[in-house]
């Protein structure tokens, strides 16, 4: 028998920097919600958290502190993210009827032991009673449906909000993989960065966001586009409306871009001589909220000679990952970063 026989009580986790996705056994994902947490100073207690909360960042009063307690995919405010999970695990646990479940959570591939322990004890301390490790690009490509356990190289590019993952998959484990802490987020501070200095002026990162998911693109888009966006003139800081085109925005993303073909294109060099062939036959998968950005499987393709595909649903492949490996605990057991672990 299965030790993941109650599995319709188990949770999948993408902890992500950007979100958090949850997804129960037989339900799919039950919950997609930004990864920010709004805390009351002076009583320490949750105001907000998702959606919520991320409406309040950078415009709290003194005594509310609105905080994304992750950071290139890890815990960067254990207090903060442990609040955050906590209240999100709660919450689907009581919306869903579930006990205390077995959770398993993706986390980026590049994450040291210590950056592990602190995602294993928020969660265990949100009541978990076992808690199961499996990196992004693994989930991603579990999540993207490629038969991970076959002995054939599969390529997967996972461009999150915090970190990009690579990995090159075979025989349900990665043989070769590399993070780079370049992905969504990043690009939202270019874009910041190119208005402040070609715009003269001053927007936030949700800003930045609406810019992107609008705008943003790796070539050249057949017909330009183009918004307005209000931010503080820097001359005189006074409230100004300017208009922003999509050309720029490429402009303001291109070294981001340039920085994750070059990691593909190191990892590819890494790749053993069989699995590179295999990719080269089959392609490259891109998963993640930055396989949305028009046009970037053709710039990648076009750098490296490869075809790259994009998954279905990019932004759900780690969340289904996480909930697949669930379901079929005893084929996908290697997949895990180590084995169970248990909480009392």
């Amino acid at each position: 028998m299965s030790f993941f026989t109650f599995g319709s009580k188990d949770i999948g986790m993408d902890l992500g920097t950007s979100n958090i996705l949850l997804t129960i056994k037989g339900k799919g994902i039950v919950l997609n919600e930004p990864s920010v947490v709004a805390i009351n100073r002076q009583n320490n207690q949750i105001v907000a958290t998702g959606h919520e909360a991320k409406e309040m960042l950078g415009r709290t009063p003194e005594q509310i502190r609105a905080v994304r307690p992750m950071k290139d995919g890890v815990i960067a405010d254990f207090t903060a993210a442990q609040m955050m999970i906590k209240n999100i695990i709660t919450k689907a646990c009581r919306r869903y009827n579930i006990g205390k479940p077995r959770i398993v959570v993706g986390v980026p591939s590049g994450i040291t032991e210590v950056e592990e322990r602190a995602v294993e004890e928020a969660v265990s301390q949100a009541g978990a009673r076992e808690v199961y490790l499996i990196e992004e690009p693994m989930a991603a490509a579990i999540g993207a449906g490629m038969d991970v356990a076959e002995p054939t190289g599969n390529m997967i590019v996972d461009i999150g909000g915090g970190t990009t993952e690579i990995a090159v998959i075979s025989l349900g484990g990665i043989v070769v993989s590399d993070s780079i802490k370049v992905a969504g987020d990043t690009m939202d501070e270019e874009i910041i960065n190119y208005i402040k200095n070609e715009l003269n002026l001053a927007v936030g990162g949700t800003t930045a966001e609406q810019v992107k998911l609008e705008l943003g693109c790796a070539i050249p888009l057949v017909t330009q586009k183009s918004m307005e966006i209000r931010g503080r003139e820097l001359t005189t800081g006074l409230p100004e409306n300017k208009i922003i085109t999509s050309e720029q925005v490429q402009e303001a993303m291109q070294p981001s871009i340039e920085r994750i073909i070059d990691l593909v294109k190191s990892t590819l060099e890494k790749t053993p001589p069989e699995l590179a062939s295999d990719i080269i036959e089959r392609g490259i998968l891109l998963t993640g909220g930055g396989a949305l950005i028009k046009g970037i499987d053709s710039l990648i393709s076009q750098k490296i000679e490869i075809p790259v595909y994009i998954a279905e649903r990019p932004l759900d492949c780690v969340a289904n990952g996480t909930g697949k490996t669930i379901e079929d605990m005893d084929k996908l057991r290697t997949a895990l970063i180590r084995n169970k672990k248990k909480y009392s």
